[in-house]
């Protein structure tokens, strides 16, 4: 696991020196990455680095790393699980390894394949590869997107690269004009969804997507997504025909990802998915699972009942940490880390126990990604309860209940719901994931903003993805949309930031390609979600190894009372900084509509706590990199002094 970052001029560099400084600010300003090493590459026109967190092969990984002829070279962060299989089919094609490090099995599959080589990877990954014959570089980004990478190609034709914003934000070319698209897209879903950063002209490389850059221009190609496009050209007959393989491939998805040349551990929530990677741990350890969890004084959003329970039936070596309110003092920090405004707050938490694993570990497994890949979230069970409403004459819920719901006083009981229920079954279900919907934006922004905005919609990208899944079961649409949006947008960007504030590699076994695969071309919408029951096929296969007591449970998020503590402990904070001038004055948002929120949640009239918790962040996140200016070591070094678990 590593950082890398770096760029390529149109032409040589003219000053070698001054390459090499820029590439070593880029590097160092994302050494939380990687705190064991530093790498740098600088010649002819490229500039490659990289920070490493060592993980395999301690001694020989060493990067940047070239080939068997010196003219490829590639900068990696990431793992790949079956890299000495590929080592053994490689070296039957005549290459000749130096090292036993993953690495290098990605520059030897270059040299084999080309861009073929991505066909071969099982893993997570970001990496840039100079191939010096062609003088064009080749970037990637893995399948689902768990590692991060960002690009921007400057006026001058210089294309600047790397796993956080901030490293780009180190080149003297990187421009720093914010996007009103991505803001409005963050104000919407409360993170800026893939391939749109807060930045205007510089990218997020989608997942499953690679770039060439050769003479200034650069072309992105797609070479894997989610199998939902098409009907199931052999879909299961029943349950009991599928259960076998999906338990063989969850295994096996767990098992690659246990070894490591550093301790290891795993995230244990007391949900289904931590637990079943936990259990499935214990089956191939020789030693007690190390395990991480965190809890909350309110029992209403604590699991730490469920995760003792898992614990002891898999007899871990079990650890957790109590998270209180006082924790978000630490909220600047988080900010820095996520380089653009993020508003999931369930960072906190995740933040927290990377920092109680690191203790302990330096690599930990998780749960995530099970949700989107087997149907989990209880908001495809509202929206199965509320597809009744599309029966309805479309004039009856766009002639009658829209103009009711808009005209209803702001906070009126009834008034969200009577607009969500008339709009189309799409539109239901994106409003439903939405913070701020159209509903309320009217009233949120500024007249010079919507001017701004004028016909983008932060809704329509969200509309294309899920008219690319097939349309077989009204699910599908709605879990191919999710696992290209909210999957790396949100919960990927959250896990990789917060571990690697914490400078821990986190691995996630459920969201292992060929287990995707299997699961969307094989297992039915049918099978996954039965009647209101989310995740049902899931369940079954996993029965015998999961305690009754987490398989039956209802669902329950992995987040903090910020409810609760908006009201209280963060009160004065929240709204002290939401209304001083320089908030109010940044042109996007009414300061009326910012007092009527906070108003209305003080006297519980409505809770708005998950609005003013990402106006909140974003205002944190203006004056974090667009008031303090450049990014800089300085800046970073008051959040390092901060040991909230030392």
């Amino acid at each position: 696991m590593c950082g890398i970052a770096g760029f390529v001029n149109r032409h040589d560099h003219r000053d070698t020196r001054a390459a090499n400084d820029v590439l070593d600010r880029m590097c160092r300003v994302i050494a939380h990455r990687g705190p064991d090493d530093q790498g740098m590459w600088v010649k002819d026109q490229v500039a490659l680095g990289m920070r490493r967190l060592s993980i395999i092969d301690l001694a020989g990984g060493h990067q940047p790393m070239s080939g068997c002829e010196g003219t490829v070279t590639l900068v990696f962060n990431g793992e790949i699980y079956n890299y000495r299989d590929l080592q053994r089919e490689l070296e039957s094609h005549g290459h000749q390894f130096k090292t036993h490090s993953d690495t290098e099995t990605i520059v030897h599959a270059y040299e084999e394949y080309g861009a073929g080589c991505l066909e071969h990877l099982r893993g997570m990954f970001a990496f840039a590869i100079w191939d010096a014959r062609k003088r064009e570089l080749f970037i990637a980004r893995d399948r689902v997107g768990k590692k991060p990478l960002y690009y921007t190609i400057t006026t001058s034709g210089t294309l600047i690269f790397g796993s956080e914003l901030k490293s780009l934000r180190e080149h003297p070319e990187f421009r720093r004009e914010i996007s009103v698209e991505a803001l409005d897209s963050y104000l919407t879903f409360g993170y800026v969804p893939d391939p749109l950063t807060i930045f205007r002209d510089v990218h997020k490389l989608p997942p499953g997507h690679h770039l060439t850059f050769k003479d200034g221009r650069a072309r992105v190609e797609q070479y894997w997504d989610f199998p939902y496009e098409n009907e199931q050209e052999n879909p299961a007959r029943n349950e009991d025909e599928c259960l076998e393989e999906l338990r063989e491939l969850l295994d096996e998805s767990v098992r690659l990802r246990m070894e490591a040349d550093v301790p290891l551990g795993a995230f244990l929530s007391g949900g289904i998915d931590s637990s079943t990677v936990v259990g499935l741990m214990a089956r191939h350890a020789t030693q007690p699972v190390k395990t991480f969890s965190i809890g909350f004084h309110e029992d209403s959003h604590s699991e730490l009942k469920y995760a003792r329970i898992a614990a002891q039936r898999f007899g871990t070596d079990h650890h957790e940490f109590i998270v209180t309110p006082d924790i978000c003092e630490i909220v600047d920090e988080l900010v820095w880390h996520f380089d653009e405004p993020f508003a999931d707050s369930s960072a906190i938490p995740t933040y927290m126990v990377s920092k109680l694993a690191r203790q302990h570990v330096t690599v930990a497994l998780s749960g995530d990604g099970g949700d989107e890949v087997f149907a989990g979230y209880t908001r495809y069970a509202l929206d199965r309860k509320r597809s009744a409403f599309a029966h309805l004459p479309r004039l009856v819920r766009q002639g009658v209940m829209q103009p009711l719901g808009r005209n209803l006083p702001h906070g009126a009981w009834g008034r969200n719901y009577l607009h969500n229920v008339a709009l189309d079954p799409l539109d239901r279900y994106i409003e439903d994931i939405s913070i701020f919907t159209r509903l309320n934006k009217p009233a949120l922004y500024t007249g010079d903003f919507r001017r701004q905005l004028a016909t983008s919609e932060a809704a329509q990208r969200f509309r294309v993805y899920a008219a690319h899944s097939r349309a077989d079961d009204p699910l599908d649409p709605l879990l191919y949309l999710d696992s290209k949006t909210y999957l790396p947008g949100d919960i990927l960007t959250k896990v990789d930031r917060m571990s690697m504030a914490a400078s821990l590699e986190v691995r996630v076994p459920l969201l292992d390609h060929k287990l995707i695969e299997f699961v969307c071309t094989r297992i039915p919408a049918s099978m996954k979600m039965k009647g209101l029951e989310t995740k049902h096929i899931f369940k079954r296969a996993v029965r015998n190894l999961v305690p009754a007591e987490i398989l039956n449970r209802p669902k329950q998020g992995f987040g903090i009372p910020i409810d609760r503590w908006i009201n209280e402990q963060l009160r004065e904070r929240v709204r002290g900084t939401l209304t001083e001038p320089r908030t109010m004055q940044r042109g996007y948002i009414e300061p009326r509509y910012v007092n009527l929120l906070l108003d209305e949640n003080q006297r519980g009239r409505r809770d708005h706590a998950g609005e003013l918790w990402a106006l909140f962040m974003l205002e944190l996140w203006q004056r974090t990199f667009v008031d303090a200016g450049t990014v800089s070591e300085a800046s970073k070094a008051t959040f390092d002094q901060v040991g909230v678990l030392a």
